[in-house]
C-alpha cells in the first residue's frame, strides 16, 4: 500500500521516515518529495508498506501523531490523475 505523509518537518530524512513507519511492519520504500530547483524538502512524502494490515495500521497510528514538531498528516495515497 502507498501512503501519503503530508505536514512533515523540512529537516525530515527519508531514513528517519522510514524507522517510523518500521515500527509498523516492513517498508518497501520512503521518499520524500524535493523541489526541482532547489532541492529543498516540499514538506511530504510517500512510504510504501508490502503488508496492507500494517500499513492500515501505521495510518490509523501515525495520523494526526507530532513527529519532529508537527502534527502529521497521514493516508493512503491516491493516484496520480492525468491531465
Amino acid at each position: 500500500m502507498n501512503i501519503y505523509v503530508g505536514n512533515l518537518s523540512y529537516s525530515t530524512q527519508e531514513k528517519e521516515l522510514e524507522e517510523l513507519f518500521g515500527q509498523y511492519g516492513e517498508v518497501a520504500s520512503a521518499r520524500i518529495i524535493s523541489d526541482r530547483d532547489t532541492n529543498r524538502s516540499k514538506g511530504f512524502g510517500f512510504v510504501e508498506m508490502a503488508d496492507d494490515a500494517a500499513a492500515q495500521a501505521a495510518i490509523t497510528a501515525l495520523n494526526g501523531n507530532e513527529f519532529m514538531g508537527r502534527p502529521l498528516k497521514v493516508n493512503q495515497a491516491r493516484e496520480r490523475r492525468q491531465f
